[in-house]
């Protein structure tokens, strides 16, 4: 595919198994396919990505409140929600090997590119028409069978212990927001807000995904970060555009270069959108979806009314009207903004003549870990008692981290691959053993992307570093 940089995604699954980001889960027993393991490392970084969006999304707006609904939910909920009866990718079956795969991941193979929102008929046409250039990913051949629906929801046997329990059963949520649709009224009577209000959430959500692709941007086991924003019928083309422009500068205020950015307007609308924009982004595989911004209509309280028998529609407390809120949403998931941020910090610099450092240039308050603590030597007690003493002081405030493993320059390397913004070395100077006494009491603080060193008061160092990130 043009635009893309495989070398890139090499490394970047190797950077984030080596230094603790990313582990392939169960990977002792041979690992399990689209499901991993966060690190050390990895689990500061999404953090740090959630809190970002929590930020922007619920402490920045008066009439924004949070929300963290269950896993598990009535199965009605998802037959409502249409995922029962709509929620499912194209399957087909090579005839030779038997290997199933997505029928979209082929056509993207071979350069043509089918819409998600495409029906059955339509992709098989599409297959039909391409079937010269789309060959078996496992055995080469170019023999298929038609494609159909295999439904994405994983099924659970929660608290049924009937003989076939497949006849009735439940799910694990295949998205985050339908749990605030149907805790829509709860909050509508238990806090202040008023229509146009949004509802945010952070949660996991579960999909049975056929094939296994492209590291942590597809997975089975996956993290939501959602918004649906509850509005006038009338208002919600407006809304609509504000959200998408808030939306994208978010990304840019992150720290993400614009030129890995860009927009995608969805050509076939599922029948109650009204809208539908991807901000997509410039991973080492292309461009892709990196949030999806939506004009839901009322469809989706409408849905959930019908099914459960209770009234959700809102009545304005000024003018007394009654009417069914319209939903703009903003849906974005943390593995993808893990991805993108992991994709533009990735480094590579010529150090010297023939020297290459590895640097994560993240965003200074994403970083997993803000400053790194140094003794200039190890088997020096007076300089490991003070580089302690500052390092305990820093994390009250600051993500720190001590580290006294090998000489200085190594352990740059090590920070630099990390992203850690600034590292703090406690020198023979800092403790008065050095030559220059001016120099007792500071410490010298180098920087991750201009690697120039600067010599600062110890008194000084939480408002230096705190000032910058």
């Amino acid at each position: 595919m043009a635009g893309t940089t495989p070398d890139l995604m090499e490394k970047i699954v190797s950077l984030c198994k080596r230094r603790g980001f990313i582990f392939p889960s169960s990977e002792i027993y041979g690992g399990f396919a689209a499901v991993y393991d966060f690190g050390p490392y990895g689990v500061e970084l999404a953090k740090n990505i959630r809190e970002a969006w929590w930020q922007a999304m619920v402490r920045e707006h008066d009439n924004i409140v949070g929300l963290d609904s269950a896993i598990f939910m009535h199965p009605k909920v998802w037959e409502a929600s249409g995922h029962v009866g709509g929620f499912s990718d194209p399957l087909a079956e090579c005839r030779e090997c038997h290997t199933r795969v997505r029928v979209d991941h082929l056509l993207e193979e071979a350069g043509v590119f089918a819409d998600e929102k495409m029906s059955e008929e339509e992709i098989n046409a599409l297959f039909g028409e391409n079937k010269d250039k789309i060959v078996c990913p496992k055995c080469g051949k170019k023999s298929f069978t038609d494609a159909k629906g295999f439904n994405l929801l994983v099924k659970s046997n929660l608290g049924n212990f009937t003989s076939d329990w497949t006849k009735e059963p439940t799910y694990l949520r295949g998205e985050t927001c339908q749990g605030i649709y149907v805790n829509f009224k709860n909050v509508l009577d238990s806090s202040r807000v008023k229509v146009p209000f949004g509802i945010a959430q952070i949660g996991k959500a579960f999909r049975n995904e056929i094939t296994a692709r492209q590291f942590i941007f597809r997975k089975r086991e996956f993290e939501q970060m959602e918004m649906q924003y509850f509005v006038r019928p009338e208002t919600a083309a407006t809304v609509y555009e504000e959200w998408r422009a808030k939306r994208f500068q978010y990304y840019l205020d992150l720290g993400l270069k614009p030129e890995n950015l860009r927009w995608h307007e969805h050509e076939n609308l599922v029948f109650y959108a009204k809208a539908a924009w991807d901000i997509e982004y410039r991973f080492p595989f292309g461009f892709k979806e990196l949030e999806g911004i939506h004009n839901r209509s009322d469809y989706d309280l409408t849905q959930h009314t019908k099914f459960s028998g209770t009234d959700l529609s809102y009545r304005d407390p000024q003018t007394n009207e009654k009417y069914v809120p319209w939903i703009v949403e903003t849906s974005v998931g943390v593995d993808r903004t893990f991805l993108a941020v992991m994709t533009d910090a990735y480094t590579e610099e010529t150090v010297g003549e023939n020297d290459t450092r590895i640097v994560l240039k993240f965003p200074k308050k994403l970083a997993p870990v803000q400053v790194a603590v140094f003794p200039l030597m190890k088997n020096k007690e007076e300089l490991v008692g003070k580089a302690r003493g500052i390092y305990e002081e820093l994390r009250k405030s600051l993500r720190a981290e001590f580290d006294d493993n090998g000489n200085v320059g190594k352990r740059y390397r090590r920070q630099d691959e990390i992203g850690t913004p600034y590292c703090v070395t406690v020198d023979f100077d800092t403790i008065g053993l050095g030559e220059d006494t001016s120099l007792v009491d500071t410490v010298t603080i180098r920087d991750r992307d201009t690697m120039q060193q600067t010599r600062v008061k110890i008194a000084d160092l939480k408002n230096y570093i705190g000032g910058s990130i």
